[in-house]
């Protein structure tokens, strides 16, 4: 009998740095280096992350960076192995949520053009294509769809983990 992982998805702290930066690695032909990641989470007072552990280990990440009332994802990856499970899904709704209950408008991203699947879900998550970036990929000069969700989860900012209460 095959045991169910326990899957938790919450904000990525600096002991999720060395997985996140793994599993970025393995996803992306021109990755962010640790360093990169460390700052995110230390340094960078606009950027939030979250993380989906199974059993503990990070197997998944989403991030964004927030100005104003705008939300501009960043990245988000699942390690290779632990793809199809709703995975993606599941960490990108939860980044959608946090984004929300921090008073995020609405949220941005670049995609592949040819990246589909990932395109899929950004659809089913309520984005839509308003136009693309020409050659903006480094790595083959492939364009990026840039897609656009305005239609956010209900906020709930008694959640935000980063309000200021004074």
């Amino acid at each position: 009998m095959r045991a169910v992982a326990e899957v938790q998805v919450g904000l990525m702290t600096l002991a999720d740095v060395e997985a996140v930066h793994r599993i970025e690695t393995q996803c992306f032909p021109i990755p962010w280096s640790r360093d990169a990641f460390e700052r995110e989470v230390t340094e960078n007072q606009c950027a939030r992350y979250m993380v989906l552990r199974e059993n503990g280990t990070p197997v998944a990440y989403a991030g964004v960076w927030l100005v104003l009332d705008e939300g501009h994802i960043t990245n988000i990856a699942v390690r290779p192995d632990r793809r199809r499970l709703g995975y993606g899904e599941q960490v990108t709704r939860a980044l959608m949520q946090l984004c929300a209950d921090t008073g995020i408008a609405y949220l941005t991203l670049e995609v592949r053009r040819s990246n589909v699947a990932a395109q899929g879900l950004y659809r089913k998550l309520g984005f839509e294509a308003v136009g693309f970036r020409k050659r903006y990929y480094e790595d083959t000069g492939e364009d990026a769809l840039i897609m656009v969700c305005q239609h956010m989860p209900p906020a709930h900012p008694e959640n935000d983990p980063f309000l200021i209460e004074e």
